[in-house]
């Protein structure tokens, strides 16, 4: 092997790694955060915002590591981005308050958030064309196993340690390494600087990033029109687009300077095909984002336990890994625009199936393994490939802009499925007034109820009647005092199958809405032929 392929062997598994435990490290906290709460003694509120912060922290990181990085050079962002993290990591461990574990939080967040941008630059920059698909869809791969993967690896590891501070003392080991091997194992690349660091621009733009997400993270999924229009949310998010407005007028005026270089390149922002590919990026986000929902979807709608729904993520993660790999040889082989028009085919049948074919768990499987694959394609190689097509230089901030948009995609699209679910569950009480007698009927029908049950049953049918209207409390209530073991299975059972129809209304509005979204990748991937022909004759 020589040395030029050694260096780029060493830089893709150095940065998978890197990768996998940055994109890990969001989820697997899931598994964890009520215990987190409860040492801290504070409330899911207050708890919450371990998770916000680094949401809040990847989003500002993102575009500042990818300019840093195309500027000072990949291998030394690498290495501080890895060293923060670890930092962070084991700060968040040791946390004696819960305002040193935010603090912590946010370190973390700033080291972990520009690892898969200045993987991926380097990657375009070091290896030729025909490999760049394969070693990108690798590492979308592992960026969303890990996503998927988190809550259950937390799980996990909760219950083999009953301590929530290995979850984060695993980190550092690991960060360790990497910092060690990539100082002595990774080829130094970067971009010619023209001028000074746009340090006016920087600022800008973390303020104009943290106020839009700020305002989107506030957006209540249950009343999501009405939560627009609270201060906290328009307030926020239409500071975040004035500030995104003068960032504009600056950067264009940086721009048109000989020594000038913005940290987010005008130039980039008048280009239709990137503008396509960051509404693609931030559709495939709000895609990803509907992965949160499969363990509640398996809880609620399968009957799978509550300590057993994660792990019916593994098919989807696996089928996610597949569809990276697949998304890597599709670029390579036949383009980018192609991969993405497939992952939008595959993803809306994925995500079609949910609502109107699901009864049994070996279709579960089926139907998320499709998803996954769907997903997963447009993880990795496709998007990173359209967004860096042709350019010479600022690879990492055009990166930046991409996973930006992404993350807008994956913060705003929860609460829209959240809402589609708690409307499932708010049709509770009428489904219980119109449903439920004649599903109980139909269940009594096998029940082979004895004489005292029988006898139950009437003066449970009679309070039926004089009360005028019963919700699943009213039920549960009577439940409670029946004697008869078989007559009081028969309730449940029906009362979870109303459940489960509301469960059924709730999710089928959020699979709807994904293969929607899906439909909306494969329109966006049609209009790119005839752009990218156009770009093509210049």
């Amino acid at each position: 092997m020589s040395e030029k392929t050694s260096s780029q062997t060493w830089a893709l598994v150095l940065f998978s790694i890197g990768v996998f435990i940055a994109a890990l490290d969001n989820g697997i906290i899931s598994a964890a955060l009520t215990t987190i709460n409860s040492s801290f003694g504070v409330s899911a509120n207050w708890g919450a915002w371990g998770i916000t912060l680094y949401t809040l922290g990847l989003a500002i990181s993102v575009p500042i590591v990818g300019k840093l990085s195309d500027r000072y050079g990949r291998k030394k962002l690498f290495i501080v981005e890895i060293a923060l993290f670890g930092i962070g990591s084991l700060a968040v461990a040791l946390s004696p308050s819960f305002s040193f574990y935010l603090v912590a939080r946010l370190i973390q967040a700033l080291g972990g958030g520009g690892i898969f941008i200045i993987g991926s630059s380097h990657i375009l920059s070091t290896l030729p064309e025909e490999k760049q698909g394969k070693a990108l869809g690798m590492l979308g791969g592992m960026n969303g196993i890990a996503a998927v993967l988190g809550p259950n690896l937390g799980s996990v590891l909760l219950d083999l340690t009953g301590n929530w501070h290995y979850l984060f003392l695993i980190n550092v080991p690991i960060a360790l390494v990497l910092v060690i091997l990539g100082t002595f194992k990774l080829q130094e690349t970067k971009d010619t600087a023209s001028g000074k660091l746009d340090l006016v621009g920087t600022i800008l733009l973390s303020f104009s990033i943290l106020g839009f997400m700020y305002g989107l993270t506030n957006i209540e999924g249950t009343e999501f029109f009405k939560s627009i229009a609270q201060l906290n949310v328009y307030g926020y998010i239409l500071a975040g687009i004035i500030f995104f407005i003068i960032l504009l007028i600056h950067e264009k005026h940086l721009d048109a300077k000989e020594d000038g270089d913005p940290i987010l390149p005008f130039y980039l922002l008048i280009k239709p095909t990137y503008l396509v590919t960051l509404l693609i990026g931030a559709l495939s986000g709000a895609l990803l984002a509907g992965m949160i929902f499969i363990p509640a979807f398996s809880e609620q709608v399968l009957g799978v336990s509550a300590e057993n729904a994660g792990y019916w993520m593994t098919p989807l993660a696996l089928a996610s890994g597949v569809g990276a790999a697949m998304g890597g040889i599709l670029v390579d082989k036949k383009g980018p625009v192609l991969a993405v028009f497939l992952s939008g085919i595959i993803s809306a049948i994925g995500f079609l199936l949910f609502p109107t074919w699901i009864e049994w768990k070996w279709q579960f499987i089926i139907s998320s393994s499709i998803a996954g694959i769907g997903i997963g394609i447009i993880l990795g190689a496709p998007l990173n490939i359209l967004a860096t097509e042709k350019l010479k230089s600022d690879k990492g901030s055009a990166l930046a802009a991409l996973s930006l948009s992404r993350q807008i995609g994956m913060t705003l699209a929860p609460t829209i499925y959240a809402g589609f679910i708690a409307r499932g569950f708010a049709e509770i009480p009428s489904l219980f007034k119109t449903e439920f007698p004649q599903i109980l009927q139909d269940h009594l029908k096998t029940a082979n109820l004895s004489q005292e049950a029988t006898t139950e049953l009437q003066q449970l049918l009679q309070h039926m009647m004089t009360s005028g209207r019963l919700v699943e409390k009213d039920y549960t209530a009577i439940l409670n005092q029946i004697q008869d073991p078989t007559l009081k299975s028969t309730i449940q059972t029906s009362i979870y199958q109303i459940t489960k129809i509301a469960a059924q209304n709730g999710y089928g509005g959020l699979f709807y809405t994904a293969m929607v979204i899906a439909i909306l990748i494969i329109i966006a991937s049609v209009i790119l032929i005839p752009i990218r022909k156009k770009n093509a004759t210049l």
